[in-house]
């Protein structure tokens, strides 16, 4: 199967990803993450990106497109995969619907994250990240998993938070539209992450017992 996994930065996608994939089986694919691994190697791309983000914008659509093409070739895909921040505008949705046709998977389950603004902005404010690992945080300044720094990420800072936010909510209004009337969910995600993944995995039960049920058959 596909997931989209939609909602503004700081709205806690990470979190879910994670305890989605480990109960699908599938591999979470974050366009944030391969983006800020060219940033780290000082790539050209990730000079560029880095400017972009700098800035609070988006990277550009053919960059993002062409990087997560390659990703979804890996042996990882072959079941399923779940995405997380992407597609963000209409070009990038188009792009993944023909690529998913090419690649023989059906219509993909559309989960929403949903966050107030105020609350989006203090979220991310406070999010430190690991510079090893890549672990994120709601402050601090060790990693509990590999007790490498944590950092604040050059597009936390508040200013460059509120440009971010405006920015995505502008460019994904038409992405919105565009899943509106599929297999396309709002979960509320200003709660604790144990009851939003509560309500995620209510939409997920169907397809992890028709997986269940394949497994037992063969």
């Amino acid at each position: 199967m596909v997931l989209l996994l939609f909602g503004p930065p700081g709205s806690g996608k990470g979190t879910q990803a994670a305890r989605i994939t480990r109960a699908l089986g599938i591999p979470a694919i974050s366009t944030g993450n391969m983006l800020r691994a060219e940033i780290d190697a000082d790539t050209s791309l990730g000079r560029e990106a880095a400017a972009i983000l700098t800035r609070g914008g988006l990277v550009d659509d053919s960059l993002v497109n062409e990087m997560l093409a390659a990703r979804l070739l890996h042996d990882d895909c072959h079941d399923g995969f779940l995405l997380d921040g992407y597609p963000r505008t209409l070009s990038q949705a188009r792009h993944l619907d023909r690529i998913l046709c090419d690649l023989g998977f059906g219509q993909p389950l559309v989960v929403h994250l949903e966050v107030p603004f105020h609350v989006l902005v203090k979220r991310l404010s406070a999010r430190r990240q690991c510079q090893d690992c890549c672990r994120v945080y709601n402050g601090g300044f060790r990693c509990e998993d590999c007790d490498g720094n944590l950092v604040q990420r050059i597009d936390d800072r508040e200013d460059v938070i509120r440009e971010r936010l405006r920015t995505y909510q502008v460019q994904t209004e038409s992405v919105v539209d565009f899943y509106l009337y599929g297999n396309y969910h709002i979960v509320n995600a200003d709660r604790p992450p144990d009851d939003v993944y509560r309500d995620v995995e209510g939409l997920l039960e169907p397809v992890m017992v028709r997986a269940s049920r394949k497994s037992t058959a063969a």
